[in-house]
């Protein structure tokens, strides 16, 4: 390996590390002792109980000063880090785009797995000048149950919590995305809810006002961030839950880009297969158009 390219694969290892969300105790429930994450044969993580984040940075002469925040899914019940979380991330650091992987708490409920994605947001921009982001350009992304756990991000970024955030000079940051990329997402607590997500995130039995607080198609309003959505109709997620919330988007006159293929079915992250095949590079154009990459 020629010196130079060894020393920018060297780079990019040391801004690949995991470190910690929160400076002490996060919020939420409370944090059991650490020790207890485990891995198993898919690779998918289970029992996060300390929040992490990882930085891909791209190459400085490529950076575009965008940065996305990648939520794998896992129905609220371990994350399927690799393929809906590194893989992204990696995808666009070599677009000029800063990824930033969330081991979010799991399994975990509301709002504890909320917490831990607006303080990834925040994160981002405490530290945008050290990793040449624009705190402008900071998005999120989600796939399946972390395709909820973004779209609350994305619509519930006003909301607060006295009890557990404004601890630091970090959580008086905006905690909302500029932009949102939902990808076969689980969207509301309703009808067309996965059940495994609702539970693991409200509990058996949630009353109707978290119901509704939680189904965030419901929750958009003109403030609401531009968004992507990527959906087939042989999900089984339902793919009436992106319909609904483009649907809430264009009512409110909320920018969105709706993808829905036939087939596909869930859980391909950056790997579909025939015609899904080609949704990396929509996603790219829209990056484009959108000033996140360069062209």
């Amino acid at each position: 390996m020629k010196p130079i390219i060894l020393l920018l694969a060297l780079a990019t290892l040391a801004s690949a590390q995991y470190k910690n969300l929160w400076p002490t105790e996060a919020p939420g429930d409370p944090q059991r002792a650490a020790g207890s994450e485990t891995t198993n044969k898919q690779g998918h993580l289970s029992q996060i109980e300390v929040p992490q984040y990882q930085v891909y940075l791209p190459e400085k002469e490529k950076a575009t000063g965008a940065a996305v925040v990648v939520l794998p899914g896992g129905g609220y019940g371990i994350l399927a880090i690799q393929h809906e979380g590194h893989e992204l991330a990696k995808w666009f650091a070599e677009r000029g785009i800063a990824g930033i992987v969330v081991k979010y708490r799991v399994p975990n409920q509301f709002p504890t797995p909320l917490l831990d994605a607006r303080r990834a947001i925040r994160t981002v921009r405490a530290n945008a000048k050290e990793w040449g982001v624009d705190p402008a350009k900071v998005g999120i992304m989600g796939f399946s149950a972390g395709g909820q756990l973004a779209s609350l991000a994305t619509t519930r970024f006003g909301d607060t919590f006295p009890e557990q955030e404004t601890r630091d000079e970090i959580d008086k940051l905006s905690a909302r995305p500029d932009f949102s990329l939902l990808i076969y997402p689980v969207i509301s607590m309703g009808q067309f809810t996965h059940g495994g997500s609702k539970n693991n995130l409200l509990g058996k039995d949630p009353t109707p006002e978290m119901i509704e607080k939680c189904s965030s198609e419901k929750a958009v309003t003109p403030q609401t961030p531009p968004v992507f959505l990527l959906t087939t109709s042989d999900d089984w997620v339902d793919c009436r839950n992106s319909l609904d919330f483009a649907s809430a988007c264009k009512a409110n006159k909320v920018p969105v880009t709706l993808h829905l293929f036939e087939t596909g079915g869930h859980g391909y992250g950056l790997h579909g297969k025939n015609e899904l095949a080609v949704w990396p590079e929509l996603l790219e154009t829209w990056l484009e158009t959108k000033g996140y990459k360069k062209p």
